[in-house]
């Protein structure tokens, strides 16, 4: 019998498909599909760009600006992939991966072969920059006519796509978090702070994302020169181009010791047990993977009172929602986390009943559902 062929598309491997998609993989693959990924290798070493559960990788010089030029060669390299293997499903991600996708499959479609978009949180949202809302909406409202099927992960972007005109739009809660990497009691917190350098005496706060203005780490590094009394180590893992500013800005507020820049890092859920306070102030999010995986680490958290953190954090009960362009009431959140212990401990416990929901094993059973009605028989 002959195999059936999914391919996943995404704009980047590095920080996209093998952060999100390698369980998605997985379960294609362990139901006898012949899986094919067509993506940009983002590694510095493009040696290292290894697909777990991937039987054809092919990499496409996707721009993650729409409107480069640039783009007009991923589309006819993927069209020409499209047409030759006649894929039973087409799964793509992210805005330019998935528009590009849904473009080259317009012909393929014809022929039955599915499409399915999963939105990691649409670029128009409650308070989006005009020129999102311009260039994105009348976009994704089009191309919804070449989906067969339409993932939404937040309340927000689900309740905007019912007025577009994919086959069928559902809620699925992200890509699913494996909650036991995130429980596991080993390695010790104790073990974790020695490794780190990091007295156990210290109130350590934790980011995890990339260095961007989107991240908007600043906006702690601000609040830290409020909070000169406690003692506090901030930890920030991730990379990018603010990197250089973050030091400077850390250095003119006389706080450049109590800032740590770790970079992009595997070990997250070990990372997890040295903190006290997990801090998320972006600006933009579609449901945070982040977020979710302090959850799971039982942290309490302050967050930017956006779409997707709104969807996990109830203020007060998991943590606190803030205005992420206020560095002072970012620094009264910390404050009153630090202040009162026993308020955590509550915090911890909420996020850990909440975060139940948000489990891989369950999120993946409602894709396979999700697949199976729109391909039929997909796992």
């Amino acid at each position: 019998m002959k195999k059936r062929k999914v391919l996943l598309v995404a704009t980047v491997v590095k920080i996209h498909v093998n952060v999100f998609h390698i369980p998605c993989l997985k379960m294609f693959q362990e139901q006898g599909w012949e899986t094919w990924v067509c993506s940009r290798n983002d590694y510095d070493n493009p040696k290292e760009c290894v697909i777990p559960y991937c039987d054809h990788y092919v990499d496409i010089p996707f721009e993650r600006n729409p409107l480069k030029p640039g783009n007009v060669k991923a589309y006819k390299m993927l069209r020409e992939i499209i047409e030759k293997e006649q894929f039973d499903l087409i799964y793509c991600h992210t805005p330019v991966g998935a528009m590009l996708a849904r473009l080259a499959g317009i012909s393929a479609r014809k022929k039955g072969t599915k499409v399915i978009y999963m939105a990691h949180g649409f670029h128009f949202y409650n308070g989006a920059p005009l020129l999102n809302w311009m260039i994105y909406y009348p976009a994704e409202k089009f191309l919804s006519r070449f989906t067969d099927g339409l993932i939404t992960i937040n309340q927000e972007d689900y309740r905007r796509a019912q007025k577009f005109h994919a086959g069928k739009t559902i809620l699925i809660p992200g890509v699913g978090i494996d909650l036991d990497k995130f429980q596991k009691k080993e390695p010790t917190r104790q073990e974790i702070r020695n490794k780190l350098g990091i007295p156990d005496g210290k109130i350590i706060l934790m980011s995890v994302g990339e260095l961007t203005k989107r991240k908007n780490h600043m906006v702690v590094i601000d609040a830290l020169a409020r909070l000169k009394e406690y003692d506090i180590l901030y930890v920030i893992c991730g990379d990018g181009p603010m990197k250089a500013r973050l030091r400077a800005k850390a250095e003119e507020l006389g706080v450049r010791d109590r800032v740590k820049l770790l970079g992009f890092r595997k070990d997250i859920a070990e990372l997890h047990k040295a903190a006290d306070i997990f801090v998320f102030p972006s600006l933009q999010e579609g449901l945070p993977v982040a977020v979710m995986e302090a959850m799971a680490s039982g942290l309490p958290i302050v967050a930017s009172k956006i779409r997707g953190n709104e969807d996990l954090i109830s203020n007060n009960q998991g943590g606190y929602l803030v205005n992420p362009m206020d560095s002072e009431q970012v620094a009264k959140a910390i404050e009153k986390m630090i202040q009162n212990p026993k308020k955590r401990e509550k915090m911890e416990k909420r996020n850990l009943e909440i975060i139940a929901k948000y489990g891989q094993e369950t999120v993946l059973q409602k894709m396979d559902e999700f697949f199976d009605e729109i391909v039929g028989g997909v796992c």
